[in-house]
């Protein structure tokens, strides 16, 4: 595998792997080998371990006695229960969030609207992923509950990436995409039973 970054602390890597499970690089089930990932990410032993360490704990991955570490294969109906908690934290921020939208933060998002828009159409999956995630990130940001935040990084943390599962048609992508720009003009409206309901839909990935 080639580098990705330079020798960084076990904090900084588990957070590098998580985003490389998430966005589809190890998949569902895949064996992480250590010193595939000490070249990776031009990491030391010792730092690889502790953070395939740190993410068994988060039950990204599990470590299995005498063989190794391999991503968490996720069964379908225990990712219908993080999405249900995911829907309900999330909407809930919703609410917490609207309080502190600007102009500024509006015009933002609606940029990363439209490069996800963009890269629907030219770009990777990966970058989909890394600009999808960059927008929420930024939504939730604007959250005043930092424990309500933390809960939600913590939920989509434990859930298998959208590439993998959510964006499985076409259809769905789009749909998302049209999702961000709704998400977007409710916030501008400053109406949040409307941003709630673009929410739950778009956390659910519910289909007309």
């Amino acid at each position: 595998m080639p580098k990705t970054a330079a020798s960084t602390a076990p904090a900084s890597l588990a957070d590098q792997l998580a985003r490389d499970i998430q966005s589809g690089v190890f998949g569902a089930g895949a064996w992480l080998k250590q010193i595939d990932l000490q070249e990776r990410y031009g990491a030391k032993r010792l730092d690889v371990r502790r953070a395939l360490d740190h993410l068994t704990q988060k039950r990204v991955i599990e470590h299995v006695p005498n063989r190794g570490y391999h991503v968490h294969a996720i069964d379908e109906r225990r990712q219908n229960h993080i999405r249900d908690i995911r829907a309900m934290l999330e909407v809930g921020a919703a609410a917490d969030l609207m309080p502190q939208v600007t102009d500024a933060k509006v015009a933002q998002l609606r940029a990363m609207a439209e490069r996800f828009e963009q890269l629907v159409l030219t770009g990777t999956l990966l970058q989909q992923y890394e600009v999808n995630l960059q927008f929420h990130e930024t939504l939730y940001d604007m959250c005043v509950n930092r424990e309500l935040v933390a809960l939600i990084q913590d939920m989509r943390s434990r859930a298998v990436a959208a590439p993998a599962t959510q964006w499985m048609t076409r259809a769905r992508i789009e749909k998302s995409v049209r999702e961000h720009f709704d998400i977007v003009a409710a916030l501008q409206a400053r109406d949040v039973k409307r941003l709630q309901k673009i929410i739950r839909e778009h956390v659910m990935q519910t289909m007309p």
